[in-house]
């Protein structure tokens, strides 16, 4: 069983930055691939960011390229999303997810998620 706890969500105005933590723990949850997704309200789940065990391959959706940065310390079994620019659009509960290998999709175990407001 891996566990997530997200935090690092808040109110922030358009063109700010937020950084988003994700804590795992679990059996081997340093070996696993990582993702972010977010909801709107109304709107489906869609995906975020990816990153694998390791650290050295990551994977962005074209609207957060550039934009946000996912990276992870598996000293701290911690996994970060870095927000930069943020647009109003991107308000959203944000979730973080875990499996083994990586990718955008086929996740296993999710985070309860943390709320990201950005005001216009």
């Amino acid at each position: 069983q891996v566990q997530l706890v997200e935090s690092g969500g808040g109110l922030v105005q358009a063109g700010g930055s937020l950084r988003l933590s994700c804590a795992a723990s679990g059996r081997a949850v340093s070996s696993y691939g990582m993702g972010w997704f977010r909801q709107a309200p109304g709107k489906e789940r869609e995906f975020v960011a990816a990153i694998n065990w390791s650290g050295d391959s990551t994977y962005y959706t074209d609207s957060q390229k550039g934009r946000f940065t996912i990276s992870r310390d598996n000293a701290k079994n911690t996994v970060y999303l870095h927000m930069n620019v943020l647009k109003p659009e991107d308000t959203a509960v944000y979730y973080c997810a875990a499996k083994p290998g990586w990718g955008f999709g086929g996740y296993d175990y999710w985070g309860q998620g943390t709320q990201v407001t950005v005001s216009s």
